[in-house]
């Protein structure tokens, strides 16, 4: 046989291969591509192509575990800025009426162009641009309102009866991810408790790109110079992988902090502390979780309290033990968000509870033996309520929501400031209870 036939050979029985793989691969999506196309075609009523794909992605992933999801177009636009941290826009917080009025603004962010140009909290956004939005969506609102940075929105508001009309330069608005316990006269968190200057205080509210440098920055800004501190992780859903690893290290010198299981549960990777931390080992630690706080919360205490780092304080966690990837799809403008693996406390323990595991099970992080602290409905709504006029100044005497329980205010007498402590926030003083028992004793005062 001449040698350029066995090479026409090859060659076709290669393409055979790879036209025949490629069939395999792709045989589903035409059928999925076919429907689209026929329901598009014949269905008795108009369709929208785009919610037809939502639906057939939907479907795609509702025989997956609950956290596996397709992201469509405008979701994964919002899921991406709170990865990122950062957002072009004005800076504000809106709702939905209850009563199908306009939306309405919760608060301007603290710094933002929103605050600066007058805008207030109630105030009913009837128009952008000239554009009447009184009766859209909440998300139709949003898109309208984001734009490229640099340029302008102007605005009609509606106020106490009134039409205000208001233009709002865009800018970058940055999303923090460590907050302190209130902020000061210049608006600037303070990472001390108001109660107890000696404790440091930091609430960790997500586990972003910029969280791990944020969380430098206030560390190296405290400089050790405290007695003990108090990581809250309450209602925090988690984030990033990376950023639980880099956090957790920062407070661990040695030790395992996770390790994550692939398909058959093979090892994917183990994660250690490096030497060296930002807070001295020797300062008491303790951290706050609730029935909320998930994924990379759950890595961070399980990782500190495993390794004998700190206590844990509040309420079991949610159980959130595996891992998701985010998978572009449509050249990037949505995504597959698909679980691909389970990760592991340094005990060897899955924290991730299944849909029918239960109360007894091994499942997310329970705190210490003697801490576990549960909370009231009114207590959790007051807590709210502090939280939130810590972080937006502009909301305080602003009755967003009806709330049962109000802080108290404090005398300036430690015993007073700590008795109002337990009364709104039970959690919190537990952990400041058992911080101050590690405490050194102080030496007795003899008379003279």
């Amino acid at each position: 046989m001449p040698p350029r036939h066995l090479n026409v050979i090859l060659i076709t029985a290669a393409i055979s291969l790879l036209c025949y793989f490629t069939h395999r691969r792709t045989r589903s999506a035409l059928v999925v591509g076919d429907a689209l196309n026929l329901i598009d075609a014949y269905y008795v009523d108009p369709v929208d192509r785009g919610d037809l794909l939502k639906s057939a992605m939907s479907g795609l992933t509702s025989g997956l575990d609950q956290h596996s999801e397709f992201i469509s177009n405008d979701d994964y636009v919002n899921f991406q800025d709170s990865i990122h941290q950062e957002f072009a826009g004005i800076g504000i917080y809106v709702e939905e009426s209850k009563d199908g009025g306009p939306v309405r603004v919760v608060t301007p962010l603290v710094g933002s162009p929103a605050l600066e140009a007058g805008m207030l909290p109630g105030d009913e956004i009837l128009k952008v641009d000239q554009e009447d939005v009184s009766s859209m969506s909440l998300r139709d609102v949003s898109v309208r309102l984001k734009g490229p940075m640099g340029t302008t929105v102007a605005l009609t508001l509606g106020r106490d009866g009134e039409n205000v009309e208001l233009t709002v330069r865009r800018d970058r608005i940055e999303l923090e991810s460590i907050v302190g316990d209130y902020r000061d006269k210049d608006n600037d968190w303070v990472y001390r408790l108001r109660e107890d200057e000696t404790i440091a205080y930091l609430r960790m509210t997500s586990f972003g790109e910029k969280t791990t440098e944020e969380l430098r920055q206030v560390l190296v800004q405290l400089d050790n110079q405290f007695a003990g501190m108090i990581i809250d992780l309450r209602g925090n859903g988690g984030g990033l992988l990376d950023s639980a690893i880099a956090v957790s290290d920062m407070f661990l010198d040695a030790g395992n902090i996770v390790s994550t299981r692939i398909r058959g549960g093979e090892i994917e990777g183990t994660y250690n502390a490096e030497p060296g931390t930002l807070v001295d080992p020797d300062i008491p630690l303790a951290i706050l979780i609730d029935g909320s706080s998930a994924s990379a919360s759950e890595i961070v205490s399980a990782a500190l309290q495993d390794n004998g780092r700190a206590m844990v304080v509040g309420t079991r966690s949610y159980g959130k033990g595996t891992v998701q990837n985010i998978l572009p799809l449509q050249y990037g403008r949505s995504a597959l968000r698909l679980t691909v693996a389970r990760y592991y406390r340094p005990s060897g323990v899955n924290i991730h509870r299944d849909k029918n595991a239960t109360e007894e099970d091994a499942w997310g992080v329970s705190p210490n033996e003697g801490a576990l602290v549960e909370l009231s409905p009114e207590a959790l709504q007051s807590i709210a309520k502090r939280w939130r006029e810590a972080a937006y100044p502009s909301l305080i005497g602003i009755d967003i929501e009806p709330i049962v329980a109000e802080s108290e205010e404090t005398t300036g007498e430690p015993e007073a400031e700590t008795e109002a402590l337990e009364t709104e926030d039970s959690q919190l003083a537990k952990a400041l209870e058992l911080i101050r028992e590690k405490l050194p004793a102080k030496p007795a005062k003899s008379a003279a």
